[in-house]
């Protein structure tokens, strides 16, 4: 990739701040080094250096000490850059009040159940066009397969291995304002990602409820020891689960 120091370069709308654009690949890679971020970009190391110093300035970005694992050597620590909450907000959907005051008539004209019914809805589209991408292969190609379906619908998505499962994060959330208020929102998708991979799923952590990541752990019933099994549903305020009768 050719290196180039210019202060901008066309993006998916067309012309963008360079800027704009390295905040937002740290949104979608999380903690990430400066050499990482120039060369995903072809950035120089001094141009990767002035966009990084304006976002910090910025209050968007935060640095911090790379986590090491093992016996890390001579030298200093790998100090990483991290999206803030500020940065978040600025890739936020321009609408979120306007769905929120909604959302806010609808509860009260029709009552919470209402919400909970129109969440679902919302998300059956989503729920129809990822089915084909998941249906196949083993429980870790098809939550990969699902992160990229979520990525490209600008969730910023990754998957990777956990205890007796997976593990897919979601490093952007395009209504977390929204559901920050509304949560319906939040356990409708969990539902889904439950129906669409047929296993117990349990959301972890959420950026509506001021986490930095959406976490939700996928149970491999193979590791488990739970094929067969019938799997419970259930709901707390902190959690949502979503399974169903497995063969």
């Amino acid at each position: 990739m050719r290196s180039v120091d210019a202060s901008t370069q066309v993006g998916s709308s067309g012309a963008a701040p360079t800027r704009g654009q390295v905040a937002r690949l740290i949104l979608e890679l999380g903690p990430s080094t400066a050499a990482t971020l120039g060369s995903r970009l072809g950035l120089t190391p001094a141009a990767i250096r002035r966009h990084l110093d304006n976002l910090l300035a910025e209050g968007l970005i935060e640095t911090r000490t790379a986590r090491t694992y093992g016996n890390r050597g001579r030298g200093r620590p790998a100090k990483v850059f991290v999206i803030t909450d500020a940065g978040r907000s600025a890739f936020e959907h321009a609408y979120d009040d306007l769905a929120t005051s909604a959302l806010r008539f609808l509860a009260e004209r029709a009552g919470p159940e209402a919400i909970a019914e129109f969440a679902r809805a919302q998300i059956a589209d989503l729920e129809r066009r990822y089915a084909p991408a998941v249906d196949r292969g083993e429980i870790a190609q098809r939550v990969q397969a699902l992160a990229e379906a979520l990525s490209a619908d600008g969730y910023a998505a990754s998957a990777g291995p956990a205890p007796a499962g997976e593990q897919l994060c979601q490093h952007h959330c395009p209504v977390a304002h929204v559901a920050a208020e509304f949560p319906q929102l939040c356990e409708a998708e969990t539902e889904a990602f439950g129906r669409l991979l047929g296993t117990p799923v349990q959301r972890l952590a959420t950026i509506a409820h001021g986490d930095g990541i959406c976490t939700t752990h996928i149970t491999d019933l193979g590791k488990a020891g739970l094929v067969g099994a019938v799997v419970p549903r259930g709901t707390n305020e902190n959690t949502t689960e979503s399974g169903g009768l497995l063969t």
